[in-house]
């Protein structure tokens, strides 16, 4: 991928505002499946990263330049987003890559991840056999990117494409989870909650105190599995006698959470 794909500087175009907007709303999407990554042995995602907009001002003129630039190695308390930036900025000289930025979450602009299809990826003598074309991993979010093709000529959008070496698919049908065509119950659950529910029953008997452990932040298990939107592991939870009232370093029961990152799934749960 190219350096500079990663940077551009916008203004107030009304489209690019609504591509932020729904950033924003959708994040969530993006913060259940990096959530999910971090257990993995074997990573899934090729490219999880969220962009905002840095900003410097001149001190002889006021005038105030602005980049929207990506970060990586994104965490999430349910609030902010916090990440390291990239890579170097075109102008502004106050910041530089690999600084890290807590962001809140009403402040990014854009969010992407990327993964292979499963069934695409070669195995044993297949990889021979391979086109380039099967080895490109599929991108989801990326709303000011779909925006910005949307406005290319096809042949300009075929060249973005390919230096970002990703299947961006169709501007016009944003996808927000893995296999959301083919599998759009994934839209309301992560197959991985449903999946790793007998485990996680035997982690909690095995080890009962996570149920009230709490991070630096006041997050417990259960704060973190309903900001990552996890049905399952939210009723195990429960389940196992988890105080659903706890709050966080910020004020907040589970519940918060839910309602304010639009978990509908979750708030019946945990009003109940």
């Amino acid at each position: 991928m190219e350096e500079n794909s990663f940077i551009f500087t916008d203004g107030k175009d009304p489209k690019m505002v609504a591509a932020y907007e729904k950033a924003r709303e959708t994040f969530k999407y993006f913060w259940r499946e990096q959530s999910w990554e971090n257990r993995r042995i074997i990573p899934g995602l090729d490219l999880a990263c969220v962009k905002a907009s840095f900003s410097q001002e001149d001190p002889e003129t006021g005038e105030e330049t602005v980049e929207h630039m990506w970060i990586n190695e994104v965490d999430f308390d349910g609030d902010t987003v916090s990440g390291f930036l990239i890579n170097e900025p075109n102008a502004l000289t106050n910041i530089q890559a690999g600084d890290y930025f807590e962001i809140p979450l009403h402040e990014i602009s854009d969010w992407l991840f990327a993964i292979t299809p499963l069934e695409k990826k070669p195995k044993g003598l297949s990889k021979l056999f391979s086109s380039q074309e099967q080895l490109i991993p599929k991108a989801y979010g990326g709303y000011t990117i779909q925006k910005m093709r949307a406005d290319m000529p096809e042949d300009e959008r075929k060249e973005h494409d390919d230096a970002w070496q990703l299947d961006f698919g169709d501007f016009n049908d944003i996808l927000v989870v893995n296999e959301q065509k083919e599998k759009p119950e994934n839209l309301v659950e992560h197959p991985m909650s449903k999946n790793m529910k007998d485990e996680f029953i035997k982690f909690l008997q095995e080890y009962p105190d996570e149920l009230t452990n709490a991070d630096e932040k006041g997050l417990t298990l259960l704060h973190k599995e309903t900001i990552a939107g996890n049905l399952t592991s939210v009723k195990v939870i429960l389940e196992a006698g988890a105080d659903k009232n706890i709050k966080s370093n910020n004020g907040k029961s589970a519940l918060d959470y839910a309602k304010q990152l639009n978990w509908e799934h979750l708030i019946p749960v945990l009003e109940g």
